[in-house]
């Protein structure tokens, strides 16, 4: 199981209120009171208030009572993690809709609801070839991306529906993964802010993490409709993002980092849009690039190379603009097209050559059997002729005809002995509103015929206008022909996206471009050969790493430039670029999003290369095989792509409008809690977990009070009772704690770690199968300390390798489970899942339980501060509850003593009497001093000092014997020992001994 690390931001806890009849006044009463006291009255008059308190009065659907949008862009790689809170305020169920416009080229990674208390997850499975429809389960995915029917040019529509029991709240955690794409100079990321209501707590946040720095941000103005993306495209049109940024926005910023949050209030909500349609929160930002070969990232045995030349001679281009003039052009749509040509007339280049060919039933040729050179004449009599240009006749189509004239005039010039002697690039720009109606109108056809026109020697870039246009034609000959296909839905302006789609590939830089790597030391490489580079774009090549790979990788790029090949070439130390990598990404404070990014980008891209080639195959042979790399790699990133479906178990709800029982399993720290499903009278503290099967069909209903298990054997549900923690941890700085119950000693040591290291904590794969690892993440040490820094656990992972392979990840923020199928959980619900021998339970915002078997068990504390100190992070403490299914084999730095034994000692000269931890030494005149002792830990003596230490949260201290200098003579080995490459590490104990 490849690493997956999704971003995921915990939900709040939400307090419950009081209910009774009057449970809408009341509700609105507290709502309108949490408001007005965010309100300036200075500048906001009360009448606001009051018009938010009529339309919430008219509101009769499940009210949001909390929307959040959180993303994490790491070297443009974006994760986004959408939570949102319902509440259903009256008495009867009521259906509550879930609805989130999610990026076209993003993929869905996880979707899960939390209906009454209890987790319905989603499984990702590969699509059958024919679904049939049953009610009993929703797919909750986007429409089909192989479907032009997409609910706004660039984005699809993910919508879930569940009915909510009377006076319930339902949650929906999504979570999707997208590549930035370089365009016109800069990266830009959109969030769709329209949750259909005003919201009482709504975010949206936009981390920022890059290796290079930061050198322009701008955050836009919302944006009510996307066909304006390119209004504002030209770097010219660039601020510095503040003039006007949407209100409440918030920048915190430095040099490779940046923090962006938007919350508006109600008051703010109303004065933008008082039905919850925000718009588009637009973040624009580009980073400094150094010349040579680009930008190397390394990291957990991938690498992801970024590479965007800059100060380069353009290379000329041959163009042949290929027009749709159909009767359905008519009005808006030719308008706009001609206003476009007007403009791009005006940006062709002296050594640029042009053509236009117009059609509908018929072809025309503005200047049959050439390319025209640009010229002020020939400008000029280009611009007459768009001018005349008109829809004529029916709304006949001939495609056909219309790419073959254009390919014909772009042919014949290459062909000529002029053209041969330099390097060019050559494109079809072809745009249409329709689908092929005369000539020929088989799709198979069409594409043949263009490609056997096309003959490799130049590429097509289609657009397509509207919603009657077959957008599967189009990109499939864009693919097919080394272009790209844009869609400009019906609303659109499309003079502007007409001008800004032309402005991306108007300025070509470089051809033929060809990126290699050592053979020996990459395999399975995303896509590197690229026909050409534009201005202010990207060119991304991902990579897995051999496991022989030697340190070193050799990087070649070859691309031809107008009239000269270039070739750049250089050695890249894998060693020191991971290094780099993770120093940054630890500077930056990227959090658990940033493990296995690369890992992920290389899966990303992957199915996106194998899709491309799936849609491109000529034979069903090879249409197969990219269909099944597609798929598998889909299913092994939990990616809801075209090959994929998201199957969702809806919850049932009774007659009563109650939700019907659940058949729960044992959970390791589950609590009991009268109708738990139900809000309670009086506000809950939040610590009861749900607990569930994980199974893919809904199993059979038992009585409630009791549950089906094993047979006819029952079990009652468990009540209330505190859980008994071991001694052995570690916590805080990271201070270790172990205890020798026979040798009635606890010992306590620190380990002074470096942020970014993982560590192997515990470790027996190779019997039990269990491996736990802790990752380190810095903060600055207090003023007057002897230490540089503090680390902190930021995260743990418990790898379980039998019966099959299964982990899970936890955080301050969030649970990943990835067992039979994956979920993600917030640390802020109580909430408890059994998947076949692994088990969690949480209790919000306090702790975590492992079990595993039912014979091994770790406590994972959450430690997370409101106002945290400059020196304080967000962490957690790692407790070993039950370690009876370990072997006698375990290693790491804390299972290597959970089956040793140790001597307390005194060093040579004293006479002591030893007792446990409470040793003290009686000096000949009778008082009691405390002598140098030390401990015998597999022959080896080591020297230690009586210290107090708090653990469980600092509810308890304990007594102990602390080794000093890092654990030296402890532990086996050195510290260095137990630093793994990453999280997923189950690599085997080095063996390393003590040379001391």
């Amino acid at each position: 199981m490849l690493f997956t690390a999704l971003a995921w931001l915990c939900l709040s806890q939400v307090a419950n209120s009081v209910l009774g009849e009057d449970a809408d006044v009341a509700d609105l009463a507290e709502f309108e009171d949490y408001e007005l006291s965010e309100v300036d009255f200075a500048t906001v008059p009360r009448r606001v208030a009051r018009q938010v308190k009529t339309l919430l009065t008219k509101e009769t659907k499940p009210h949001i009572q909390e929307f959040s949008v959180q993303t994490t862009i790491i070297s443009r790689y974006a994760f986004t993690a959408v939570s949102c809170i319902m509440f259903n305020r009256h008495s009867a169920a009521t259906q509550g809709v879930f609805q989130f416009q999610v990026p076209a080229a993003a993929y869905v990674s996880n979707f899960t609801m939390i209906v009454g208390g209890r987790v319905f997850p989603s499984q990702i499975k590969t699509k059958e070839k024919k679904v049939k429809k049953n009610g009993g389960e929703n797919n909750g995915k986007p429409k089909s991306k192989e479907s032009a029917e997409v609910s706004d040019g660039d984005m699809e529509l993910f919508r879930m529906a569940v009915t909510i029991p009377g006076r319930n709240r339902a949650i929906f955690l999504l979570t999707y993964e997208e590549l930035l794409q370089r365009r016109l100079g800069y990266y830009e990321h959109v969030t769709s802010v329209r949750p259909m209501q005003l919201v009482s707590k709504l975010s949206v946040g936009v981390t920022i993490v890059e290796h290079s720095p930061i050198k322009y941000l701008e955050v836009l103005p919302l944006r009510n409709s996307r066909t304006s993306a390119s209004s504002s495209s030209s770097n010219s049109s660039r601020n510095d993002g503040k003039e006007s940024l949407p209100v409440s926005t918030a920048i915190k910023q430095n040099k490779t980092f940046c923090k962006i949050t938007f919350t508006p209030n109600i008051v703010q909500q109303v004065k933008i849009a008082n039905n919850g349609m925000l718009g588009d929160f637009v973040v624009r930002y580009d980073v400094d690039r150094e010349m040579g070969i680009g930008d190397i990232q390394v990291l957990d045995g991938h690498f992801v190379h970024y590479f965007a030349p800059k100060d380069l001679p353009v290379v000329p281009k041959n163009v042949v603009f290929v027009i749709d003039t159909s009767a359905s052009m008519v009005g808006t749509k030719i308008r706009q097209t001609k206003d476009a040509l007007f403009t791009i007339l005006r940006d062709l280049r002296p050594n640029d050559r042009f053509n236009f060919v117009t059609f509908s039933k018929n072809v025309r040729v503005w200047q049959p059997g050439q390319l025209v050179p640009v010229t002020p004449n020939s400008v000029r009599d280009a611009k007459k002729f768009i001018y005349m240009i008109s829809p004529t006749g029916d709304n006949s189509t001939n495609i056909n005809n219309a790419i073959q004239t254009g390919s014909s005039l772009l042919r014949d010039y290459l062909s000529t002995k002029e053209e041969s002697n330099h390097n060019s690039v050559s494109l079809i720009i072809f745009l249409t509103d329709g689908r092929p109606t005369v000539g020929e109108l088989q799709t198979s056809n069409i594409l043949s015929n263009a490609k056997t026109a096309v003959q490799e020697k130049f590429c097509i870039f289609t657009i397509g206008m509207g919603n009657d246009v077959d957008y599967r034609l189009l990109e499939r000959m864009a693919l097919e022909n080394c272009g790209t296909m844009r869609r400009i839905p019906e609303e659109a302006d499309a003079s502007t996206m007409l001008k800004g789609f032309y402005d991306e590939i108007g300025t070509p830089l470089l051809s033929d471009i060809r990126v290699d790597y050592s053979e020996d030391a990459v395999e399975y490489v995303t896509q590197h050969l690229f026909p050409n580079y534009f201005n202010g774009s990207e060119i991304v090549v991902a990579g897995k790493l051999t496991n022989h790979s030697s340190d070193s990788l050799h990087v070649r790029v070859t691309a031809s430039n107008s009239d000269r090949s270039l070739q750049l070439e250089r050695d890249v130390s894998l060693t020191e670029r991971e290094r780099d990598t993770k120093r940054r990404l630890a500077d930056a404070e990227a959090g658990p999003d940033a493990n296995g990014y690369v890992e992920r980008l290389w899966g990303f891209l992957s199915v996106k290369d194998s899709l491309r080639g799936r849609l491109r195959s000529q034979t069903s042979s090879e249409r197969e095989k990219f269909t099944e790399q597609a798929a598998n790699l889909s299913l092994e990133y939990n990616f809801l792509t075209p090959l994929t479906q998201m199957l969702v178990e809806q919850p049932q709800v009774l007659a009563d409008g109650t939700l019907a029982e659940a058949e729960p399993t044992k959970a390791p720290m589950s609590t009991d809690s009268q109708a738990t499903n139900q809000l309670p009278d009086e506000e809950s503290a939040g610590d009861t977990p749900q607990s569930l099967h994980r199974n893919t069909e809904q199993p059979e209903r038992s009585p409630a009070g009791s549950i089906a298990a094993n047979g006819n054997k029952k079990t009652k549900k468990q009540t209330k009772k505190s859980v008994t923690l071991s001694k052995t941890s570690a916590d805080g700085d990271p201070h270790f704690v172990v205890d020798f119950p026979l040798s009635k000693l606890t010992v306590c040591f620190n380990i002074n770690g470096q942020a970014g290291d993982v560590l192997r904590l515990v470790t027996d794969h190779k019997q039990s199968g269990v491996t736990v690892n802790g990752k380190l993440i810095g903060a600055p040490a207090p003023a007057g300390s002897h230490k540089q820094q503090r680390t902190y656990f930021s995260s743990i992972i418990v790898i379980v390798d039998k019966p099959r392979r299964s982990y899970i990840e936890v955080t301050s923020r969030k649970v990943i489970l990835d067992g039979h199928d994956r979920m993600i959980l917030p640390c802020s619900s109580s909430i408890s899942v059994e998947s076949e021998s692994l088990g969690v339970a949480i209790v919000a915002n306090a702790n975590i339980t492992v079990t595993i078997r039912g014979t091994i068990r770790f406590v994972i504390l959450l430690h997370n501060y409101k106002n945290p100190a400059p020196y304080q992070r967000d962490h957690l403490g790692f407790y070993i509850a039950n370690s009876k299914g370990l072997s006698k084999d375990t290693h790491g730095l804390l299972g290597q003593f959970l089956f040793q034994d140790v001597g307390l000692i005194q060093l040579p000269g004293n006479v002591t009497a030893a007792k446990g931890n409470n040793t003290q030494e009686t000096s000949i005149t009778g008082k009691l001093e405390s002598r140098p002792m030390a401990l015998k830990v597999k022959e080896r003596t080591v020297g230690v000092v009586k210290k107090s230490r708090r653990i469980y949260s600092g509810t308890q201290t304990v007594d102990c014997w602390f080794a000093r200098n890092n654990a030296a003579k402890l532990i086996d080995g050195q510290y260095q020992d137990y630093v793994v490459s990453h999280l997923f590490d189950i690599g085997d104990w080095p063996q390393g001994t003590n040379s001391h």
